[in-house]
């Protein structure tokens, strides 16, 4: 089956149909063996992108389409919230891990079954090392029952993982003796070692001890090397690093050994390992170890296990020896080999691509329409989200579902659209984009604010309460770790990334009818109004920008006005078209029943309430049209109308004979201008 065009899979083809297929040796959806690229040394295949881009959904399709047809294990790492290991998977579902041993578990769990392999070295070495806190049910619990599955996955037990569990649980406290101690980590040990006695004494692990007896240094000899590889796993430092190097390489170890001559005589398969948000510490302790394994020049195993993993955000420049290619590149070949003996030199990085605006008008029009879309939807979607995958099909299912119900769907209301239960696009979108309530609720607010410092100062005003002494520091800091900007600079937007500053305005507006006293929007923009205000001739921009987003147009096209009047050095012209064209892109106030801002920027702009301002003389006239017909164009998703565009060159070609010094700088916006917002671009200034 063809991933469907509405999902975040649309465009991965590469990926998914030719550069995983040549590294397994099995087709995406047909039960037939094809050629594979690379022998005896593969590269971990990291997928990066930001949240929303799809990561988890490709790896949730090849999930779905190679399922019992290779050995296959799906594992999502997750942050450490407490001692316990995750309870196990729902059928079909990614099983989740949130320490190194959790992975090395889950991944057995997955693989055994398939390669019927009972992992006779690594089994032992995770029993080893694994045990419980004794005054901890839950995590006792949740232990048992992942030794449960072990058990059951390399066939040394039958029944049902619960009754397993619990019986268990019941033989390995049997051999505590006493009740717990004041001593956790010594209960621990104890608890670590009954574990390893009743795997011991009911399945007898001798090829395991002979195994990681050869690893440990000399000085070990003579001792049982099981529980000194609990007792150096828990003691931690680089005891733990040689512990951990052990497991990975008994893992590696394992799974070479499950395929002989006749499973490489007939083609089999290579298993394939699937870990989602590898960026989280556990898992990038794992490729860690993964890659430096098989950067050694001499490998004792090699073991051809493909692995596909995500990362959020980018590769790190540390990984420069990685190999990083384009979707589009990897139709015909992966292009990666083994660069230098870096263990980042094992990498295929493969960052997610957003959608083309070719891609999108499939989107729309999966079925017949209800009735006729916007001739400019898909292009207005485009320029919304940049391509982003998962804001384009939340916008585009809103979209239909709109039809659907009969009602016509403008450009301009992309962000008004709601979701078929009745919520708010917007609010979707932020939940799954900034997953922290806390900090989503602050950046709200926040992104109303020019740069860091007006929103430190906007904080202050608001008298957040949090952990950090500024908490804008604390929204920027943690933006930063989510990936959606780098380092932020005080006179840099708090909000870097164009669509989730879109989101976040949009929900500020939004919500401003039930925000509390002095956080509604007019509020607000006056606080931040006079902030820039205070900062003089710099700040003036600014200031006028936040006037207009209150809805005060009378007050901007006052100032605009008499600077054009009273100025008359030619290097003003300059600063006079930058203020033009900042203060426009102000965001819209809210709207009744929101509030109190009707919309009739294009009817001022084409001159038909003209009537309303007699008072004006014709210059103000002229500012007042360029104005609203500027605020109009300038919004991201609205429509490049010809009129409005029009009317931008004609209001500026009246001004420009009208100003004695500025008229080469304003004759060359009003040919410009007009061009530029026609295609959707930045308005070009002279010498910008």
């Amino acid at each position: 089956m063809r991933p469907s065009d509405t999902s975040p899979l649309h465009g991965r083809d590469p990926l998914l149909r030719s550069l995983v297929p040549r590294l397994t040796g099995l087709t995406y959806d047909e039960r037939s063996r094809t050629p594979r690229e690379l022998h005896g040394d593969l590269p971990v295949v990291l997928v990066t992108g930001r949240h929303g881009m799809g990561r988890s959904a490709v790896l949730a399709d090849l999930a779905a389409h190679y399922r019992d047809r290779l050995p296959l294990a799906h594992v999502r790492i997750v942050p450490t919230e407490s001692g316990a290991l995750p309870y196990g998977p729902a059928p079909g579902t990614a099983a989740t891990a949130s320490t190194l041993v959790g992975i090395l578990a889950e991944l057995v769990c997955g693989l055994a079954p398939e390669l019927r392999r009972r992992f006779p070295v690594l089994t032992p070495g995770l029993f080893a090392v694994s045990g419980w806190e004794r005054d901890n049910s839950e995590q006792r619990d949740a232990t048992c029952l992942l030794h449960a599955r072990l058990l059951l996955a390399c066939r040394l037990a039958d029944g049902d993982e619960d009754t397993l569990r619990h019986t268990w649980a019941t033989a390995v406290e049997g051999r505590l003796e006493g009740p717990p101690t004041d001593d956790a980590e010594r209960d621990r040990e104890a608890v670590t070692g009954a574990v390893l006695a009743e795997y011991t004494e009911r399945y007898g692990p001798g090829a395991a001890r002979e195994w990681y007896a050869r690893r440990f240094p000399p000085g070990a000899d003579g001792q049982d090397p099981l529980p000194l590889l609990g007792e150096w796993f828990q003691q931690g430092g680089d005891y733990r690093d040689f512990a951990e190097q052990s497991l990975m390489a008994a893992f590696l170890h394992d799974v070479a050994a499950s395929y002989g001559r006749l499973q490489r005589w007939n083609r089999e398969p290579w298993p394939l390992v699937l870990l989602d948000d590898a960026h989280v510490t556990a898992g990038q302790a794992f490729l860690d170890l993964l890659l430096k394994n098989r950067a050694l020049p001499e490998r004792p195993d090699h073991e051809e296990l493909v692995v596909v993993a995500t990362r959020l955000g980018e590769l790190p420049e540390e990984d420069d020896a990685a190999i990083r290619r384009e979707l589009p590149d990897l139709v015909k070949s992966s292009g990666w080999e083994r660069r230098g003996r870096a263990p980042s030199a094992g990498l295929l990085a493969v960052p997610l691509a957003p959608l083309s605006r070719d891609d999108i008008l499939p989107l729309l029009v999966p079925d017949r329409p209800a009735r006729p879309l916007h001739p400019y939807l898909a292009s207005a979607v485009h320029s919304l989200t940049g391509g982003h995958p998962a804001a384009t099909t939340v916008l585009c299912a809103a979209v239909l579902d709109a039809t659907g119900r009969g009602a016509a769907v403008e450009p301009r209301g992309l962000l008004e659209l709601t979701m078929k239960d009745g919520r708010a696009v917007t609010e979707v979108l932020l939940e799954r984009l900034l997953p922290d309530r806390r900090q989503r609720d602050r950046l709200t607010l926040l992104s109303l604010a020019r740069d860091s410092t007006a929103a430190e100062a906007l904080a202050a005003h608001l008298r957040f309460q949090g952990p950090d002494q500024l908490p804008a520091n604390s929204a920027t800091d943690y933006l930063e770790d989510q990936q959606w900007q780098r380092l932020t600079s005080p006179d840099e937007p708090l909000v870097a990334d164009t669509l989730l500053q879109t989101l976040l305005v949009h929900e500020a507006r939004r919500t401003s009818r039930v925000a509390d006293a002095g956080r509604n929007w007019q509020e607000i923009h006056q606080f931040l109004r006079i902030h820039h205000t205070q900062r003089g001739e710099s700040g003036e921009a600014d200031a006028l920008r936040h006037t207009l987003a209150a809805g005060n147009a009378e007050t901007v096209v006052a100032a605009l006005a008499e600077e054009f009047q009273a100025e008359q050095d030619e290097q003003a012209a300059r600063h006079w078209v930058l203020c033009l064209r900042y203060a426009a892109t102000a965001p819209t106030p809210p709207t009744p029943p929101d509030g109190e801002w009707i919309d009739e920027r294009t009817q001022v702009a084409l001159g038909a309430h003209d009537g309303r301002y007699a008072e004006l003389d014709d210059i103000e006239r002229c500012v007042n049209r360029l104005l609203h017909a500027l605020w109009h164009v300038s919004q991201p998703h609205t429509e490049p109308d010809p009129d409005m565009c029009r009317a931008v060159g004609e209001e500026l070609a009246y001004l420009s004979p009208r100003h004695r010094s500025w008229h080469a700088v304003l004759g060359q916006a009003a040919r410009s201008w007009p061009v530029a917002a026609r295609k959707k671009r930045p308005l070009p200034v002279p010498g910008e």
